[in-house]
């Protein structure tokens, strides 16, 4: 009897940001001598032809034989119609007709299925058991990793960028240059389906196609597409009953193990008028938006008299007091006090800068004698610190406290607290009462083979905190911001357990040990849990100005600054990215700042069109 060929082992990686590069650039070094070129695993539902149930081929034919060669049959396409008339897959024989997703490879090139790890006397837990007989790891593995954007942005220098102390070019990390051995794709995911092994995925030409049969002008349907109006033969539905806007067009991307790392969004209450005036600051584009935006308001009150346009342009609301809004803010603050010295009839004493904090402290991350510095050196700089304070409303532009006062402003910033990404709740993975993934010390989602998570998106179980706290006798939870949604349970364990804090220094030590859970579960080998103790905080106040806490010893003013460059120019990943910011932070000091708004790089087209004879886009398009 001839052995049958061993299936490649799929790794799909759902983020490419920092949690995510950082997974998939442990796992391509660990897997070195095993990783092959990914090919395009990609399929459309709608252009696949369609296996009667009647008609689906058995195991054997799936698998071979000595004395026959399997006939080829494509896999029938299956969405959530198709679940409505067939029984669960726990009902499904364990012989006669295969399940649907027989040929799709586990992590040996076994079909899928499995048992959760146990565990040992060690401590550790035995990985899966694979389903190949001769029980030995693939020997080859292909890694894809899932993202909207072709690069990885290191969030704690978003200040920076938009302050102008670094270039934006130098915040982020393209995912193509630092993981050769992957193959990045530049999608969505919309769906997981974990049963079947399949994550429906939107890439920029299914939105290019979507955005095309939405048109007036007809366009003729794909081969093999359902007629208009029906659900595709696979896929999640869409439809655009009532009123509402079609689903976006999917793919299937089959997979044999998933990590699940897509970060985290903004957090936004339904304020009204925060949709229509509010900008966040997660992101790269924010960030230089932002910069831009605020020099342009110095524009604009340099240029008019009218006292009300120049009030409301001077005034700079923020909400959150977080590290993203306290950091956006001293920096900003930093840079437009600056620019004002270029300005005849606009100086620093005109600038108003707000702070709304829903809390009675800021910065809780830095314990309360450093957050309550922090709060001092703000004041100190005629920066408007709100307390036990929220923000009501922004319609027109005018910013409605909980104190009944109310700020005129034309720049309002979002920044309090983000949630776990959409995507978490369109997996059917077990999720906490925050909707972030359960899992366990090893960082497997919690009760569900071949499936991780990490950073962000996972409620990982802080055995380092927990083993301190029942040294100390405590017992109890450490003090966690409201924003750090590190609430719920872990694990259907112990309801009070500690969760790893999301941030960076956890995120970058989970992918590590992620990786190096999936590579030895792969391999059949034990898995090692979670385990970090918490080395500080530090945030910086702008130029030459911050608060830290580093090991128990606290910093302020100046040190702290430098303690706070110094650690994440040691985080940012490859040694190219930490050559141009140092050599930025160099020339920045001997130099002066560049105030120059390029707001016309929001709409490149605005000048072409104009000529065209259409309209220059306001501001707010």
């Amino acid at each position: 009897m001839t052995k049958a060929t061993k299936e490649p082992a799929h790794i799909l990686v759902v983020g490419g940001g920092y949690v995510g590069m950082y997974t998939a650039l442990r796992l391509q070094r660990r897997l070195k001598g095993r990783l092959v070129p990914a090919h395009d695993l990609l399929r459309d539902p709608a252009q696949q032809p369609v296996t009667p149930p009647d008609a689906a081929p058995n195991a054997r034919e799936l698998q071979g034989s000595s004395d026959t060669q399997p006939e080829h049959r494509p896999p029938r396409p299956r969405g959530p119609a198709d679940h409505a008339d067939t029984a669960p897959h726990a009902a499904e024989p364990a012989s006669g007709a295969a399940r649907d997703d027989a040929a799709l490879p586990g992590p040996s090139g076994a079909p899928h299925g499995g048992h959760a790890g146990t565990a040992t006397d060690g401590g550790t837990e035995h990985a899966d058991d694979g389903a190949e007989g001769d029980g030995q790891p693939p020997s080859e593995v292909t890694i894809t990793v899932l993202d909207p954007d072709p690069y990885m942005t290191y969030q704690p220098f978003l200040p920076e960028a938009a302050a102008g102390s670094l270039s934006p070019r130098h915040v982020v990390v393209p995912l193509r240059r630092v993981l050769p051995g992957c193959r990045v794709l530049v999608g969505e995911a919309r769906r997981i389906d974990h049963d079947r092994r399949i994550a429906y995925v939107s890439t920029l030409a299914t939105a290019e196609t979507d955005t095309a049969t939405r048109s007036d002008a007809p366009v003729p349907p794909p081969l093999g597409a359902s007629p208009q109006g029906a659900r595709p033969a696979g896929g999640p539905p869409r439809s655009d009953d009532g009123g509402r806007a079609p689903e976006p067009r999917t793919l299937e991307l089959p997979y044999s193990e998933l990590v699940l790392a897509p970060g985290s969004v903004s957090r936004a209450l339904p304020v009204p008028g925060l949709a229509e005036h509010a900008i966040g600051f997660k992101t790269i584009e924010e960030a230089i938006g932002l910069r831009n935006h605020v020099l342009e308001q110095l524009d604009i009150a340099s240029s008019t008299r009218d006292p009300a346009v120049r009030d409301a342009a001077l005034t700079f609301v923020f909400v959150g007091g977080g590290y993203a809004g306290v950091e956006a803010l001293a920096e900003l603050e930093d840079m437009a006090r600056y620019a004002c010295r270029y300005y005849h009839n606009v100086s620093a004493d005109d600038l108003r800068f707000l702070l709304v904090e829903a809390e009675d402290r800021i910065l809780p991350e830095v314990g309360a004698e450093m957050g309550g510095h922090a709060l001092r050196e703000l004041r100190s700089r005629n920066i408007d610190v709100r307390l036990g304070t929220r923000l009501d409303s922004c319609t027109g532009r005018v910013a409605a406290l909980s104190d009944g006062s109310r700020h005129p402003a034309r720049t309002i910033v979002w920044t309090a607290g983000v949630k776990p990404h959409p995507v978490l709740a369109a997996t059917g993975l077990p999720l906490t009462e925050k909707g972030r993934l359960l899992c366990e010390p090893t960082l497997r989602v919690e009760g569900t083979p071949h499936a991780w998570a990490a950073g962000d998106a996972a409620a990982v179980p802080d055995l380092a905190a927990a083993e301190a706290a029942r040294e100390d006798g405590a017992g109890e939870q450490t003090e966690e911001p409201e924003n750090s949604h590190r609430s719920g349970s872990c694990g259907g364990g112990d309801p009070h357990a500690q969760l790893c804090a999301p941030n960076a220094q956890h995120a970058v030590r989970q992918a590590r040990r992620l990786a190096d859970n999936l590579v030895a579960s792969l391999d059949g080998k034990p898995l090692t849990p979670y385990r970090h103790a918490h080395a500080g905080s530090v945030a910086s106040l702008g130029l030459h100005k911050g608060v830290a806490r580093v090991y128990g010893r606290k910093f302020k003013g100046r040190p702290a600054w430098l303690l706070h460059r110094i650690y994440h120019l040691s985080r940012v990943p490859t040694f190219n990215r930490k050559a141009r910011v140092l050599s930025e932070w160099v020339l920045s000091g001997l130099f002066k700042r560049e105030i120059v708004s390029l707001g016309s790089l929001e709409h490149p087209r605005a000048e072409f069109e104009l000529a065209a004879g259409g309209r220059r886009p306001s501001e707010d398009s």
